[in-house]
Formats: structure tokens, sequence, C-alpha cells
């Protein structure tokens, strides 16, 4: 049962394709208050800029609709609110469609707040001297190819959004951990320059923002780190005091772990330094966080630091950068390694005596090479997959890489057989710019009847 006096958030997704029925779980019986959906990654909101030029009614997390189908009937009854950035590229399309989609199950009304103002391609194209943090080159070298540029707003805007008593709060692009910070702020009415509070609600935000990975995901290591009933993980929840202090847990009777083990190589995911995480809430400091087991499946966490953020936003600018053209083939039996380097080699001369040029080219040896190059003192394989991927600007030219592997199945080495179809793929890349904050306008719509 919840501890009186508790807040308690539940982190729903890591990702678009995360598993749903976890967050069904905990919207069924977690008891929690918020249920937070965190489904962009970097390139996410490039690639759904791009699908709603296709379609201006869509742009928004193609899984949206089956998953707010699905916990929306518990979250009603439970009295559970949602806050997503599952709008991505188009987040009024998404309310839009949630309030339909509710009708169309029968539920009740359902009404959303709608966080804008993270789309800053416009702002960014009047900024072209922006040094690229990942370059130092102007921002200008990328305007051309520009598809998108989006803000990592912060939980102040959402905390607005909320501040409307919408049952779902629909976003676009904001920081992971605002997802979790934004609720904490509502609930306990904490100022947004409350450091020690900013930090312990960024601190649990971190924590959650990646589900199943503080519960046993990608943490099971077979009889070094087992994860008991590892196909049913539930997913995590934080508990949250008007003070600041906070637990973490997951759904009673869910598979999976929560422990010191799996809190600790979540809160140093992605963590680029434990002194100086910089988010939109502030610059977090886990130097000093202390953890403790306290039950099963419950650790309690304090100890986290924060600094007043930055006066900038960090922008994510997404831009066409050409072709991926792959293909693959296996060979098998003795000599099977040798075969496939010398098929290798044969695709790129036909290609080369086509005239065609390629700015980088992959030979992967699945299951041999592909993750740490070329064995030294590893035994050769009876059977190897052959993977070749070439880059380029040209998309006939990428056509042809899966064209000439496949082809080989007739000409080239023996044994060669079970081929995929060829693959282009268009390459969405991501750098990032510093936006000054008053330049980037929050704002926030409420779709209801």
């Amino acid at each position: 049962m919840k501890p009186k006096g508790i807040l308690r958030v539940g982190a729903g997704s890591s990702f678009a394709d995360d598993r749903i029925a976890p967050a069904v779980e905990l919207a069924e019986r977690g008891e929690i208050d918020y249920l937070a959906f965190e489904c962009l990654a970097e390139r996410t909101i490039a690639r759904e800029n791009l699908t709603r030029l296709k379609n201006p009614d869509k742009g928004y997390t193609p899984r949206l609709l089956d998953r707010m189908g699905a916990v929306l009937p518990a979250c009603l009854k439970n009295g559970v609110r949602i806050v997503s950035n599952m709008g991505a590229a188009n987040p009024t399309a998404a309310a839009r469609d949630v309030r339909r989609h509710a009708k169309e199950l029968g539920l009740p009304e359902v009404s959303c707040a709608v966080v804008l103002g993270d789309d800053v391609a416009e702002i960014l194209r009047r900024q072209p001297q922006l040094p690229l943090m990942e370059s130092g080159k102007p921002l200008e070298t990328l305007l051309p190819r520009m598809v998108s540029g989006n803000a990592y707003l912060g939980a102040d805007v959402i905390c607005r959004a909320l501040e409307t008593r919408a049952q779902v709060v629909i976003t676009g692009r904001v920081a992971d951990p605002s997802l979790f910070v934004a609720p904490a702020m509502h609930h306990f009415g904490w100022g947004y320059d409350d450091w020690p509070r900013m930090a312990a609600a960024t601190a649990a935000g971190h924590l959650l923002e990646c589900a199943a990975q503080v519960s046993g995901g990608c943490f099971g290591d077979p009889g070094k780190k087992d994860v008991p009933d590892l196909a049913r993980l539930g997913f995590p929840y934080a508990d949250m005091t008007a003070e600041g202090g906070f637990w973490i847990s997951k759904t009673e009777g869910s598979g999976g772990r929560v422990d010191l083990a799996t809190c600790k190589e979540q809160l140093l995911y992605e963590l680029h330094d434990p002194a100086a995480y910089i988010t939109p809430d502030c610059v977090l400091d886990v130097t000093e966080l202390e953890m403790a087991q306290d039950g099963r499946d419950r650790v309690r966490v304090w100890g986290a630091k924060a600094r007043p953020r930055t006066p900038t936003y960090k922008v994510t600018v997404g831009y066409d950068d050409g072709y991926i053209g792959e293909g693959q083939i296996s060979y098998a039996g003795i000599h099977a390694v040798e075969k496939a380097k010398w098929a290798a080699e044969v695709v790129q001369q036909r290609l080369k005596d086509r005239g065609l040029k390629y700015s980088e080219v992959r030979v992967d040896l699945i299951g041999m090479s592909s993750l740490h190059g070329q064995p030294e003192a590893r035994p050769e394989p009876y059977e190897v997959r052959l993977r070749l991927a070439m880059r380029t600007t040209d998309r006939k030219a990428a056509e042809a890489v899966g064209f000439e592997v496949r082809a080989l199945h007739v000409n080239g080495p023996g044994s060669g057989g079970g081929g995929s179809d060829p693959i282009v793929r268009e390459i969405l890349a991501v750098q990032s710019v510093l936006l000054p904050r008053a330049l980037v306008d929050g704002q926030v719509v409420v779709k209801e009847a």
C-alpha cells in the first residue's frame, strides 16, 4: 500500500517501441498518481518531422494510440494523470487523435494539455552563426539540409500544463527527467529555483527515464547478475516526499529486480559528468548521492545536489546526411571466412568498375568481427554472415550495393546463400547547438470539450 503523503510517479516507457503491458500494470495496480511515457530518441523528432511533411495529420509517435488506448481505461478509473513526449513533431495532432480514440473506445471525455514551443527551426535559420557543439562549425553549414530543430524544454512549461488540470499532457521535445520533475513540482508546489528539490526530482527522473533499465532490463548476465522472471519485467516508479526524499521500486509481483546494483548502473547511464549533468531544470551533481536498500525491490536515494540551470537550451538539429546501401549473404562450411572476405572484395570491385563512389565502406563478418574488429586468436567459425554497408550521397549508388551482394548467389564464391533483400536507408543525422532561453517561447494549449 502506498504510504501516506507520498507522490508516486510511474515510468510507462523508455522508447517508442517499448512494451505496453507493464504500463497497464502500473495504471491498474501500482497505486500511482502520474504515469510518464518517454518515447523520443535523438533522431526520432527528425524522422517524425519528415512524416508530418508528408501528412500534416501525423508526426507523433506511431504507437501513440495503441499505448494510450491500453492505459486510459485504468488511468481514468484510478485518477492517474498521464504526461508524455509522444507528441514528437506534432503534439497538437496527437492530442486530437487521443481524444478521438478515447471517444471511439467509449471512454469519458479526455482533456489534453499540449506543450508547444520546442520547434525552433525557424529561429535557428535566423541564427546561422551558432556553433555546432560537436564540430565548432557554424550552423549555416547544415541549414540547407536541416529537417528539424527542437529545443529540450524543461519542467516549468510541463508544470504549467499540469496546472490546467488536464487528464493528459502531451509534449514534443522535452528533457527526459523533466517528465518526472514536473509532476513533483505541481503536486508539492515546489519553486523552480528550489535547488535541493530540483536535484532530488531530477535524480529520480534520470533513474526512471529508461523504465525497465532500473528494474533489471539491460542488466542481466546469467550466473552473475540474474534477473527473476525477465520475460515479465515490471516498470519502476518513484515514491517522492514534499521534502525531496524518494525511493525507487516496482509493482509488487512483477518480474525483475530493483536494488543497489540496478539503480547504480542506471544512475551512471548517459551521465556525461556526474558533477555537472546539465538539464533544462538544473545542473545536477550526483557525486555525493547515496543509496540504501530499504526492503525488497525498494531503494532509498538521497544526497543529490544541483546548481542553477544554464542560460541556454540544448537544441537537436536533424539533417539529411545521404544514404547507406546494404546487402547481406551467408557462407558455410570449410573456408567460410575466406569466401566471405573474397565476396566482399568482388562486390567492391564491381561497384568501382561501375564508376560509383562511396565516402565510407564497412565490411562485417557477423558473429566474428562486426563488434570487435578482426579476430587475432579466435578459432575460425564454420559459418559466417557477410554484411557490406556503404555510405553515399547518391541513392542509385546506395541501391547498387545490395544488388551486387545479392548477385553473389550465382556470381560469387561457392556455398553462399540466405541473403537479404537489398537495403537502402536515408541517413538522418543530428548535431546540437545552444540557443538562448530568451528566444524560446514555451506555450500550453488545452484541448477539451
